[in-house]
């Protein structure tokens, strides 16, 4: 998809669009997993189509259009397991590294999965390398990407927020239709049981969505990762809601390969997308 006059940003590490000023409402759409421009120093062993798994591949382009609607849009360029904007950034993977933890790191789960801000494995056991990472790639990672990745969807939030003194936050994502061999739902909304965002915000996608026919389910299995617990903030009006989508609605999910289902969600996502945008500005004071 060709850039557009108005996107900006830091080209292989964003691409930010804004609305034009008149019709702009206090919403924000991101899409932190669907990069797919591969650092040269990436490194990784597994093929190129095997990595690409690990994308949220085209949720960039489902939402593309969100700026038509007054919403301002952000996406990575990078890819996930490059380094990863939905981790803290010192969830740091101990078995990756060729030398201690640093005294700042704060692994989780996730690390002990492999999933840490710098992923090891791609799924439960493929190793993306064949050779311990250091701490200063690592660092290089989070500080040329990660870092302004969050500086730009901060500064974002912090300018809606201060014109219409409240935000809303969509963070967008896609999942494998089946997990444990149980077929999902076609989308998720994860507010982490209420911490991220007003109760009434994520009843209203939710009510659009069914009513347009989609299956949707609240924090099962996804609650919602760091992105939305930085920044929601319900009672100082700044709401953040992870939406996760079903990939067998839009593509097929071995040869990454969008289907003839895209267009259908991408257009259903623009009725979503300005069903939001006009009760975000309902609720905004600009």
């Amino acid at each position: 998809m060709a850039a557009p006059r108005d996107a900006h940003g830091m080209p292989g590490v964003f691409v930010l669009r804004r609305p034009e000023a008149a019709a702009c409402a206090p919403l924000v759409v991101d899409s932190p997993h669907s990069g797919r421009r591969y650092p040269a120093d990436f490194g990784h062993t597994l093929p190129q189509a095997t990595m690409r798994r690990a994308e949220d591949a085209w949720v960039d382009e489902l939402i593309w259009d969100a700026p038509s609607f007054g919403a301002s849009f952000l996406a990575a360029e990078f890819p996930r397991a490059y380094v990863d904007p939905n981790r803290h950034e010192h969830d740091l993977d101990g078995e990756l590294m060729d030398e201690p933890l640093p005294a700042h790191a704060a692994p989780t789960y996730r690390s002990e999965w492999g999933l840490g801000v710098v992923r090891r494995l791609l799924g439960p056991r493929e190793p993306i390398y064949d050779r311990p990472l250091s701490a200063a790639e690592i660092d290089r990672r989070i500080a040329g990407y990660h870092r302004p990745y969050h500086d730009a969807l901060g500064a974002m939030l912090d300018e809606a927020h201060r014109r219409f003194d409240c935000v809303y936050h969509l963070n967008c994502h896609s999942m494998l239709s089946k997990g444990r061999g149980k077929p999902r739902a076609d989308f998720v909304l994860g507010d982490g049981d209420g911490a991220t965002c007003g109760r009434e915000f994520i009843d209203m996608v939710r009510g659009r969505l069914e009513a347009m026919g989609y299956g949707v389910a609240v924090n099962d299995p996804f609650k919602g990762g760091e992105i939305v617990r930085r920044y929601g903030r319900p009672r100082e009006r700044r709401h953040s809601l992870q939406i996760e989508i079903r990939r067998g609605l839009y593509m097929d999910e071995k040869s990454v390969e969008k289907s003839d289902g895209f267009e259908t969600l991408r257009s259903a996502l623009c009725d979503l997308l300005d069903a939001v945008a006009n009760f975000t500005r309902a609720n905004g004071k600009g």
